[in-house]
């Protein structure tokens, strides 16, 4: 492998962690009533929430939360490629299901990158070896010699390195220095990572407060009783999970 160069790799960091702030933003600004209505009624309301203000917070946390996994994965998985193109040649890879391809030692490797260890249920995963499955046997079959290395790649955690369900699944350090041939890249990225971050933190506060105000107005106007001003549950249960209809 090439030496990894540091000055880059914090550019790309740089440069990329701006577009996820910025995606952060827009999820939050496209969003709507309706879409954030979808979540567990039945949760919020074990939770005893009892005003407008108080549910509206809870569930944008909620969907905030999943969102910015989502995101932020998506930022991960780029961050490993870049590193693995630098590295290796390496490339994003168009086989279904697999996100990385790259050389090393004879070997060619097929990864799979997910950003945390807890991913997936058990039809995902199943779904992930045959499709891991599927990427090697195409590799071996067009180039007879070739060594292939089926990888779940997962960028943080700290579970040792395990051969099961036909691949080897790598975590935290291991996973970065697989990519890189570097220890330390699994540190040397934190500082970039946080390049900028109370300037868009603060923005994304400013963004998520208007919009949290909007959205809690308009819940008020359409679910809560005009002379209590309570939550009126059964009708927002309606709304999110009413569907029977009689056979006419």
């Amino acid at each position: 492998m090439k030496p990894l160069n540091l000055k880059a790799v914090n550019q790309y960091v740089n440069e990329n962690i701006v577009d996820f702030h910025q995606r952060k933003l827009k999820s939050l600004s496209d969003l709507k009533l309706e879409k954030l209505l979808t979540k567990n009624p039945y949760l919020f309301r074990a939770k005893n929430l009892t005003t407008a203000s108080e549910l509206i917070d809870d569930l944008l946390s909620a969907f905030l939360s999943s969102s910015e996994e989502k995101l932020f994965g998506d930022f991960l998985e780029g961050l490993a490629v870049f590193v693995a193109e630098q590295t290796s040649g390496g490339h994003k890879s168009t086989a279904q299901g697999v996100d990385l391809e790259f050389l090393n030692n004879n070997t060619h490797y097929v990864v799979s990158i997910k950003s945390g260890p807890n991913w997936g249920n058990s039809s995902q995963q199943d779904k992930l070896e045959q499709d891991l499955k599927t990427s090697v046997a195409r590799l071996k079959q067009s180039k007879h010699s070739l060594n292939v290395q089926p990888v779940l790649g997962i960028c943080y955690g700290k579970t040792k390195t395990t051969f099961l369900r036909g691949y080897m699944k790598i975590v935290g350090q291991n996973f970065w220095y697989l990519i890189s041939d570097n220890p330390n890249l699994y540190i040397d990225i934190v500082g970039p990572v946080g390049y900028e971050a109370k300037k868009h933190n603060d923005d994304f506060l400013n963004k998520q407060n208007g919009i949290a105000n909007i959205l809690t107005n308009q819940f008020f106007n359409e679910y809560c009783d005009a002379k209590t001003g309570l939550i009126d549950w059964v009708k927002l249960i309606q709304f999110n999970s009413g569907n029977y209809k009689p056979q006419e």
